[in-house]
């Protein structure tokens, strides 16, 4: 062979197709080595064909090269948006095309799609040629519709039905309301999680030797649908047997850990009270400054007679001390305002507890999505490392607010808030809302550290314009507060504060009660006051276990118009029955007494409305008997019992049930005499209430009828309420 003659290339130099040859000028012609040659340069993914041939002494290759992508392009997706879709296909603009790659992109597109339940979804690829042997490659998606479950059964169950098992799993049966979820939509990572959940809610009804054997989903002959079966094997029920120690601490005895462990011999064996066992026994030798201990159940079981000895084996550790705190996260908060949170520094005796509260007091903050606090090894087994792992959410807020309520019809507010201002904790917040009956601009800075003490301090301004119809006359409240905050021990806080304000009562009917109009003007209040705070719930936002009892005192006469002692106090406790059942007793009172001189009405107590349900807003207390004005008390008490029960509509929907109580009253007022109605006798009211959450806001309706009230006291059935914001 005299020569290799290389034909058909563009961009590609014939030296290069030469390289990839098994066989070069002044070789034999072998055909195996040419057939070699051939699957060599096909396999380069750069020509679309290739030809070999012998032309009398010479060897010529024709190829013909793929051509060069230009663009890529995505017709059809709605779901699911272009940048997301780019990111998962390999071929990209200036990339050599080859339909294998392509196909090998469709079907990453269409495991996209299945990922989030459409699995008639089909995608095909368009190829428009341009010139210079450039092509842009369009992918036509037709994302077809979710495809849903419509069928969940098992096989297997005895203990349990299938609608009690149903509703341990995440994945749903199709129900038109679901329209906000994808719960009964097929999911493959969602159907693994439902095997666990079964698994768990077993293990908690003391079948240890549960198995699911299999979780099949099929498509139903019409490809509309999924048919998903678990085959299960649910085993005999355990109780627990022997309960016991192993311990390889020193001055760490069985008596220490009796009180800390849940499982008792002869209860159904739980899962669950076992890992309470272990994380309160490692709580507590945390506390001892072992950091690593290992606590481990030994289990062993005896199926003739149906139960579980669990041994708790706790080995050995040494006292651990904190070596470093290191944050890790955070871009724009100061590490600062992270470690002033935490209970423990550099050189402290390691405590799980103390860790465990910082987690929650960095979290609590509310700057961070997540928070994430542990511990590891440090230089020496003595020494443990701190790592606070935070990913920071946006703290500043621009929010618009609508709502109705059957009180104030309806509500709006704008705000505009920085919770980290600077990075440095600070809050500033800037708020006007306003409804039919009322109108409210304040703005407020707070500096959770004050002088780099653990005290917080701020201000207030506002003004307040509001209409009391049910007293004949309008308010306006002008002024300012000043406020420090701190901490007396755990979940115990104080704060106090000074308020100077302006209050004018204007507008006033002219049938109003005289007992208001002798009132009509301005006065000035100078008041300092505090507040006492022990807060042990286990949310804030929504309490479901746990209670808070606040004191609050406050005195007026330090200058100004008004001269008055008030004293109020608040309480509630939160029991959980289960996961959904759920009681609360909630309380309040309040006493304020003019020192030297009458309580202006400005001043006074009222309740009703959503302080006392089945009466109207300021519907309870002392009243004018001829105008039939609300005058308010002095003196007011308000309890409330509720239960909350599941509604037998599907979680999905997020409602809650309520059946409910309130008791209370409202006395005492300045004026006196056959003008006005002041008794103190018990008021109480009994009714039912029902709360979702939708994407449109929280809605509430709550109806109660008063069971005992006096006849000059305004009832009121309904109570609904619904806002959202954005």
């Amino acid at each position: 062979m005299s020569e290799i003659e290389v034909q058909g290339t563009q961009r590609i130099d014939p030296g290069t197709v030469r390289s990839y040859m098994l066989i070069q000028p002044g070789d034999l012609f072998d055909a195996d080595r040419l057939d070699r040659s051939l699957k060599a340069l096909f396999a380069t993914g750069l020509f679309a064909d290739v030809t070999i041939r012998r032309q009398g002494d010479a060897l010529v290759v024709s190829v013909v090269e793929n051509p060069i992508i230009n663009r890529i392009a995505f017709e059809g997706n709605k779901r699911i948006d272009d940048e997301e879709l780019a990111r998962e296909v390999e071929l990209r603009p200036r990339v050599v095309f080859t339909r294998t790659r392509a196909q090998q992109d469709v079907q990453r597109i269409v495991e996209i799609y299945r990922r989030s339940g459409r699995y008639g979804v089909t995608v095909e690829p368009k190829v428009i040629q341009q010139p210079q042997n450039r092509v842009d490659l369009v992918f036509e998606i037709d994302e077809g519709e979710l495809t849903p479950v419509q069928t969940i059964s098992f096989i297997g169950n005895k203990r349990f039905s299938d609608s009690t098992l149903r509703g341990v799993i995440q994945t749903k049966e199709y129900a038109f309301y679901r329209f906000l979820s994808t719960a009964d939509t097929y999911d493959p990572d969602r159907l693994s999680f439902d095997r666990e959940l079964l698994r768990r809610f077993y293990l908690e009804s003391g079948y240890a030797d549960f198995r699911v054997l299999s979780a099949v989903a099929e498509l139903t002959p019409n490809r509309e649908a999924f048919v998903v079966t678990f085959t299960v094997e649910e085993g005999e029920p355990y109780n627990f047997g022997q309960i016991g120690f192993d311990i390889g601490l020193p001055r760490v005895t069985e008596g220490d850990l009796n009180g800390l462990v849940v499982t008792e011999t002869g209860d159904r064996y739980d899962s669950t009270k076992v890992d309470e066992s272990v994380d309160a026994i490692t709580d507590k030798l945390g506390n001892l400054g072992y950091a690593f201990v290992d606590v481990r159940p030994r289990v062993e079981r005896h199926p003739e007679a149906q139960a579980i000895d669990i041994t708790y084996q706790i080995g050995e550790a040494s006292k651990v001390f904190v070596e470093r705190i290191d944050i890790v996260g955070n871009v724009r908060t100061l590490d600062r305002v992270i470690r002033r949170e935490m209970n423990l520094v550099e050189g402290d005796a390691f405590n799980v507890s103390q860790m465990r509260r910082s987690e929650r007091r960095i979290r609590n903050l509310g700057f961070f999505k997540s928070v994430k606090v542990t511990n590891s090894e440090g230089s020496a087994p003595d020494r443990t490392v701190i790592v606070v792992e935070v990913e920071e959410q946006p703290t500043g807020e621009i929010s618009f607010g609508i709502g109705y309520s059957s009180v104030d019809a309806v509500i709006g507010d704008i705000g505009i808030r920085e919770r980290n201002l600077l990075g440095r904790g600070q809050d500033l917040r800037f708020g006007v809302s306003g409804s039919a009956s009322s109108t409210e601009y304040d703005i407020s800075f707070t500096e959770p550290y004050f002088l780099g003490r653990d005290v917080s301090a701020g201000f207030d301004l506002f003004r307040v314009e509001r209409e009391y119809t049910e007293s004949s006359y309008s308010e306006v409240r002008t002024g300012g507060s000043l406020r420090a905050g701190y901490d007396l021990a755990p979940d115990l806080r104080q704060s106090v504060n000074y308020t100077l304000k302006s209050t004018d009562i204007k507008d006033v009917e002219s049938d109003a009660s005289r007992f208001i109009r002798e009132q009509e003007g301005t006065t000035v209040v100078s008041q300092f006051g505090q507040t006492l705070t022990y807060d042990k719930r286990d949310n804030r936002l929504d309490p479901r276990e746990g209670y808070i009892g606040q004191f609050t005192t406050e005195i007026a006469g330090a200058g100004g118009d008004e001269r008055f002692l008030r004293l109020k106090a608040k309480g509630a406790y939160y029991y959980p029955l289960d996961n959904v059942w759920g009681l609360a007793f909630l309380g309040q009172a309040g006493y304020i007494i003019g020192l030297g001189q009458d309580v202006s009405i400005a001043e006074r107590f009222f309740i009703g409305g959503h302080t006392f349900r089945g009466f109207e807003k300021a519907g309870v207390g002392p009243r004018d008997v001829s105008s039939d004005d609300a005058l308010g008390g002095n003196q007011y008490y308000v309890g409330s019992v509720e239960l909350t029960f599941p509604t037998g509509l599907p979680e999905d929907l997020g409602m809650r049930a309520f059946v409910f109580s309130d008791v209370g009253s409202l006395w005492n007022v300045d004026a006196s005499g056959a003008e006005v109605r002041d008794v103190n006798s018990i008021r109480a009211s009994f009714g039912v209430g029902v709360e979702f959450v939708t994407a449109f806001g929280r809605i509430r309706v709550d109806a109660a009828e008063p069971v005992l009230k006096e006849d000059f006291d305004k009832t009121e059935l309904f109570r609904f309420s619904f806002g959202t914001r954005f």
